[in-house]
């Protein structure tokens, strides 16, 4: 009877350490933790896995462990169609993509990726506050269920990358140039002249050693890892794309956050960046040294005119030019 009489005494001294241990050990703000697992379809040595790793480094600092961004490269977790599908399933899971594949749902929003849309970082970082970009990110969270953590992400100018010297749209006449599958992307190259050609990032190499593809569109930090100037001639500086990305989650999984984590990860998403944009238009300038060193020829001599001009009828085939004449007046920009 008396060791009986200490059992609810011991079981209670048992749980009031235990939950000690639970509390002290939580993260902080007093919340549970919390994962998310970015999946990004470039290389290990590219500039955004770097950046996505220092977003992802910041974020667990300043949560104290509490938000945890786990980051995978090269497609590790799916291409990214499926991913964006998963996103809006509310899975813990984001995505690094492009106005160009969210205009599957608001097409639009795919003037961001269209042909000579915005030409500096300045007008990127000032689209976020204008009333038709924040009507599109609220349509996509609370329609859609994907949450835009940031579009600071640039990742440099797009240019053509061929066997033989691009100075105007015609001499992209007859020419079958990779792009991404979504609409603006092919109505985009399309507009300046050439017949795009749909096929995954992995596949361009081989097509190109096959002649099945006569070039690509890239930017300039792309061509390395690819190993393109073993196969590829010229580079073709139109800049007929600002790549700016877009850093996609569920909006499930967002609202589900602590308001505190919600801030932290869109102010640092935001820094990183920025500060990954910055240091990828620095680095264009040693890959092109880098590409006429391995014997590329860069076509610098661009009417660009001509190229601004061809690239209008991509908005107007999408039906979307209206959207772009709203922005641009927006920000004050003819």
């Amino acid at each position: 009877m008396k060791s009986s009489r200490k059992l609810p005494l011991m079981v209670a001294v048992s749980l009031v350490s235990l939950l000690g241990i639970v509390f002290c050990g939580a993260p902080a703000f007093g919340q549970q933790k919390y994962v998310l697992k970015f999946n990004h379809v470039l290389g290990q040595k590219e500039p955004y896995h770097q950046g996505f790793t220092n977003w992802a480094k910041i974020v667990e600092e300043r949560t104290k462990g509490g938000l945890k961004i786990e980051v995978f490269h090269s497609a590790q977790l799916g291409v990214e169609e499926d991913i964006i599908e998963q996103i809006r399933q509310g899975a813990n899971i984001g995505q690094n993509t492009d106005s160009a594949r969210l205009g599957n749902y608001i097409p639009s929003i795919a003037i961001m990726n269209g042909p000579y849309f915005v030409d500096t970082l300045e007008d990127v970082q000032k689209l976020r506050n204008l009333p038709i970009v924040k009507a599109w990110l609220d349509e996509l969270a609370n329609k859609y269920g994907i949450k835009i953590v940031s579009f600071n992400w640039v990742q440099g100018y797009r240019h053509f990358f061929t066997n033989k010297p691009v100075k105007n749209p015609g001499d992209l006449s007859g020419l079958r140039i990779r792009t991404p599958p979504a609409p603006i992307w092919q109505e985009s190259i399309r507009a300046l002249g050439a017949t795009p050609v749909a096929l995954p990032f992995g596949e361009m190499y081989p097509a190109l050693q096959q002649k099945a593809i006569d070039g690509v569109e890239l930017v300039y930090n792309n061509i390395p890892a690819g190993r393109f100037y073993e196969v590829l001639k010229y580079v073709d500086e139109t800049k007929h794309i600002m790549l700016i990305n877009f850093e996609a989650i569920s909006s499930k999984f967002f609202n589900s956050l602590p308001p505190e984590y919600q801030k932290i990860l869109v102010e640092e998403c935001d820094k990183a960046g920025m500060e990954t944009s910055l240091q990828i238009f620095q680095l264009e300038k040693e890959v092109k040294q880098q590409l006429k060193d391995k014997g590329m020829i860069v076509i610098e001599d661009i009417d660009f005119a001509a190229f601004k001009k061809a690239g209008e009828k991509a908005y107007e085939v999408l039906k979307i030019t209206d959207a772009k004449n709203t922005v641009y007046k927006e920000l004050g920009k003819k």
